[in-house]
């Protein structure tokens, strides 16, 4: 019966219909047809018509209402049919776990199944491969293995079908070892056996294993159709095995199936992940259908191969010339190109448009606006758009944590992550990674050590990635013991871990660990880089190993090919300079093949400031002018120069142009963390609570420390005022008061670890060195340069900093 009968019907024998073979002719017209509008004008005839207690009749019914995907229906119908009715109608049973484990809500049809059981209806072979579909949606192995055992005990192991919904669950649930061995039993298997298995090992990445299975296949006589390599191509693009990409490329081509859409999107985006951009286009160019799915990934592409502007240029022509409505996927990309090019305006206006279109309400969407402003450095606006936000997750808080700490605001993100762990959401693996930074930057230790132990617990600290932000944190914790267990407990050490480590025993003065380090990376035969070559030079001046360090120098080149960098030099300028060899750093920055920038010549100044070389500090100060002094610390650098010697009128000269070109001296900021709070103190600052105790108990230990033989190092303070004066100010350095602080809140005996923004004046140098002898305690400072470690009246720079 066509619908335009079916119509007829109904509107001119309302009253007359009776039999319920009339609705259900009826209802098998309108599922043709697919007309919602007039099955549902049977649906309320039938009603009247008190035809809504037949079970053939509501069977019908909740046919058509799937057929129309309209499910919510077809349960609320489904749902009134006795049980007696739909006892032995396990066709009808499995339509509806069908609809749901295709369309969703997919944890439906794991409960429908769950009903159909409890109900003694027996499921058929074609309920099996239903459910095991769903639960690999929700990611249920549980009660897909229990649907295992159902389908062990219903002997229906051999069934091809069923296996393959095994094997596809299986592998999509991570346990490959399972999906394998099931896989392996199935006798006659068939191509959509192997895509299950292939498709589940490319989810996962392996990459090597895909190969074989492929390689297996074609000697099984099956030739890989469309859908094979669809699987595939994702993980050779993961791979970046770009040779086994064209071969595929050229499969395609022989069996026709490259002008596929779904084929095509899979190749450029192959091509693009290889980093063939080009290819990518091409192929892009040519296709005759283009999805959203395949503009995504070409513009995907472009931002991953750093053509972030092709990348904008085509989101424009999907907006004006296609008028497709991107979806959040494709927002998420434009908006990360945006991120890329700190194009706020563009930002600002595809936020816009994701807020008009209510795109900004998925999580994704949100999250990615989110890194953007944080990566624009908008910190404010990062912000206020986290706290509207509805729904966050750790991706959320990590883009959060992760801009404070890319912008300077370390307490900010120690305060997000505190937040974050009373809100209930457990950080993940990359929340871990960019937050302890955080900890490293503030010295966190507290912070720090407990991270390392979630890690611990949560088994993360296989990744090698987080082990190196572990070590990097506890190095510049004044940690280098646990850096070095860290560091020693790493099973897949990269480069990075050995120049962690290298550099972190470089700015603890341990020179000699250092070099010893970088034999032993060279005899397990990592290869170093340029990054590791400043550790290892920046270790050497550390610890006044000039011959070694001019030793590794000359080897970068000659034996490593690594040419020098701007870097490099200054770690060679640092060194010689701090050696006291200042014609020789001089010299070295006249040969250098680059023009020197004002970090080298600042480098000659500090050392010029240490050995007290005025002559050559006027001229080098001279070069930095011509270069723009980038700051105050050059300014300051000789000031301290002629302040030493006593030559107060130039020193008020340099303030006067130092004042004139706008710069102000950055003040000296320390902080100390006590029972995981950062206290932080700038240098003659009273505002801290207990200003007052700390004022005291400086005074006190300024006595203790004169009966000593302590003397104040007049020449520190800039200003040409009375000793006693000058000896007020240095005691209000804020290392000082940091260290006055926590001698008050610690324990008796407890290490105390102070971290400072600028290097540590000479004046406190030696001042902590009589503390550590009057309060019986170790003390470290963290400065701009290096760790100072004060242990008995000594420190382990030997004065050499």
């Amino acid at each position: 019966m066509s619908c335009a009968t079916a119509r007829r019907v109904i509107s001119s024998t309302r009253s007359c219909v009776t039999d319920p073979h009339d609705y259900i002719r009826l209802l098998e017209a309108c599922t043709q047809s697919n007309s919602l509008a007039h099955g549902q004008t049977v649906h309320q005839h039938l009603v009247k018509n008190s035809y809504r207690d037949s079970p053939v009749v509501l069977d019908k019914l909740t046919r058509f209402y799937i057929s129309c995907h309209q499910l919510r229906l077809a349960r609320r119908v489904f749902d009134t049919i006795p049980i007696a009715g739909k006892k032995h109608n396990v066709i009808l049973w499995n339509q509806m776990i069908q609809a749901y484990a295709w369309n969703g809500p997919l944890n439906n049809a794991v409960e429908l199944y769950g009903n159909m059981i409890e109900n003694g209806v027996v499921p058929s072979k074609y309920t099996y491969p239903f459910v095991l579909k769903a639960c690999a949606g929700l990611q249920d192995v549980e009660v897909g293995k229990e649907v295992h055992e159902s389908v062990k005990r219903d002997g229906l192991e051999s069934d091809v079908y069923i296996c393959t919904a095994l094997v596809d669950f299986y592998a999509k649930c991570g346990c490959l070892d399972d999906a394998r061995e099931v896989f392996d039993k199935v006798c006659g298997r068939d191509v959509v056996t192997w895509n299950a298995m292939i498709a589940g090992f490319s989810l996962h990445g392996m990459h090597g294993d895909l190969v074989r299975l492929v390689a297996g296949m074609q000697e099984a006589g099956l030739r890989p159709n469309s859908s094979t390599v669809v699987a595939i191509l994702p993980a050779i693009g993961e791979a970046n095995a770009l040779w086994e990409g064209k071969a595929a490329h050229g499969y395609c081509v022989r069996r026709w199936f490259h002008g596929d859409v779904v084929v095509g999107t899979g190749l450029l985006d192959m091509y693009a992940k290889c980093g063939c951009l080009s290819y990518a286009r091409r192929i892009f160019d040519v296709l005759g259908v283009k999805n959203e799915v395949t503009w995504s990934a070409m513009i995907g592409g472009c931002v991953t191969c750093d053509s972030t502007r092709e990348a904008l240029e085509l989101f424009d022509r999907v907006m004006l010339e296609d008028a497709m409505i991107p979806s959040t996927v494709m927002l998420g990309i434009v908006l990360r190109a945006c991120a890329k090019l700190t194009d706020m305006r563009r930002g600002r206006r595809i936020h816009g448009y994701t807020i008009k279109s209510g795109s900004v309400l998925d999580l994704m969407v949100g999250n990615t606006l989110v890194s953007m402003y944080a990566k624009c450095g908008v910190i404010d606006d990062v912000m206020v758009f986290f706290s509207e936000m509805a729904f966050k997750d750790t991706v959320s808080y990590g883009a959060v944590i992760s801009g404070y700490v890319q912008n300077g605001n370390a307490e900010e993100a120690l305060e997000v992550f505190r937040k974050m762990q009373l809100s209930g959401i457990k950080p993940d693996l990359a929340t871990l990674i960019g937050f302890l930074p955080a900890c490293s930057h503030l010295a966190a230790l507290q912070h720090g050590a407990c991270v390392h132990s979630y890690c611990i617990v949560r088994g993360l600290t296989a990744d090698t990635s987080l082990c190196n932000a572990l070590i990097d944190m506890y190095c510049k914790c004044g940690k280098i013991d646990m850096a070095r267990l860290a560091f020693d407990r790493t099973s897949g050490k990269d480069v990075v871990s050995w120049n962690a480590m290298i550099g972190g025993y470089g700015v603890h003065g341990l020179g000699n660990e250092a070099v010893s380090l970088f034999h032993d990376m060279q005899a397990i035969g990592v290869k170093p880089d340029d990054v590791t070559f400043i550790g290892l030079l920046s270790a050497c001046s550390h610890s006044g190993l000039v011959a070694e360090g001019n030793c590794w120098f000359a080897a970068m080149s000659r034996d490593f090919s690594i040419l020098p960098r701007v870097e490099h030099y200054l770690c060679m300028v640092d060194l010689l300079g701090r050696a006291g060899l200042l014609n020789d750093a001089y010299n070295l920055i006249q040969k250098m093949p680059v023009r020197p920038d004002v970090r080298i010549w600042s480098a000659l100044l500090a050392a010029c400031r240490i050995h007290k070389d005025i002559e050559l500090g006027e001229e080098v100060s001279k070069n930095i002018q011509s270069l723009g002094a980038e700051g105050t610390g050059n300014f300051v650098l000789l000031s301290n120069i002629y302040s030493a010697a006593g030559r107060w009128n130039d020193a008020a000269n340099v303030r006067t142009v130092q004042r004139d070109k706008g710069y102000k001296k950055s003040p000296g900021c320390s902080w100390v963390e006590i029972n995981g709070v950062i206290h932080a103190f700038i240098g003659g600052d009273r505002s801290h609570p207990q200003s007052t105790l700390i004022t005291k108990k400086l005074d006190e230990l300024l006595a203790e420390m004169k009966k000593l033989g302590y003397c104040a190092e007049s020449s520190f303070v800039l200003h040409d005022v009375e000793d006693e004066e000058k000896e007020k100010i240095l005691l209000y350095h804020s290392e000082k008061l940091a260290v006055a602080f926590a001698v008050l809140s610690l324990s008796p005996n407890k290490p105390i670890l102070v971290t400072k923004n600028l290097r540590v004046c000479g004046d406190c140098h030696t001042a902590l060195k009589f503390i550590t002898i009057i309060t019986k305690r170790e003390i470290t400072v963290r400065d701009a340069s290096r760790f100072h470690h004060f242990r008995d009246g000594t420190c382990n720079c030997g004065d050499f900093w």
